[in-house]
């Protein structure tokens, strides 16, 4: 059984109180651990029709309960099995489900193939300004300073001030925030 409060969530509320940098939403708090993360052994996600843990290909998950649940998942650094529920996905072109499949990559190593998928995204939806904040975060990682700086440009030119994703990326350029690390 897992802890009521995994460590990754533990950590991010004791160094960033005010939740600024929740990981994968415009919502400034972390993902709420669900039976997913406290209950279920690894492989299994918490089915609320059945009210057991299942293996996910098994689970009653619509598009929303599988970004949800790969949302928590990668919070929790569960990265390969986020990305096994992401493939779950009925509209694998939902920018959302495009985004976290990037995240969990570029988090699980493989930055290239996240920066693919953070590309599918932007097309789909240039406006969807989560995706240019963690392309900007892993370009930084890369040392490509001036293809960041274009994707907060970017962030602000589509409404984006004052946003989670915007200050995200804003703090990881003026080393203020750590690139990478949500």
């Amino acid at each position: 059984m897992r802890f009521a409060l995994n460590t990754t969530a533990a950590i991010a509320v004791i160094l960033f109180p005010s939740g600024v940098f929740a990981v994968g939403s415009q919502d400034t708090k972390p993902p709420t651990p669900t039976q997913t993360t406290v209950e279920c052994e690894d492989g299994q996600i918490w089915d609320e029709k059945t009210e057991k843990c299942v293996v996910p290909k098994d689970a009653h998950l619509d598009d929303d309960k599988i970004y949800n649940t790969a949302r928590e998942l990668v919070y929790d650094g569960q990265y390969e099995f986020a990305i096994s529920v992401l493939y779950l996905a009925e509209n694998r072109n939902d920018p959302r489900i495009l985004n976290y499949l990037g995240f969990a990559n570029r988090k699980a190593g493989r930055v290239e193939v996240g920066m693919g998928y953070y590309r599918q995204a932007i097309q789909i939806d240039p406006d969807y300004i989560l995706a240019r904040s963690y392309m900007g975060q892993s370009l930084l990682n890369q040392g490509k300073i001036k293809e960041a700086r274009l994707q907060l440009k970017e962030i602000q030119a589509r409404g984006g001030r004052g946003t989670w994703a915007e200050e995200a990326l804003y703090k990881a350029l003026h080393g203020t925030g750590q690139a990478g690390d949500y």
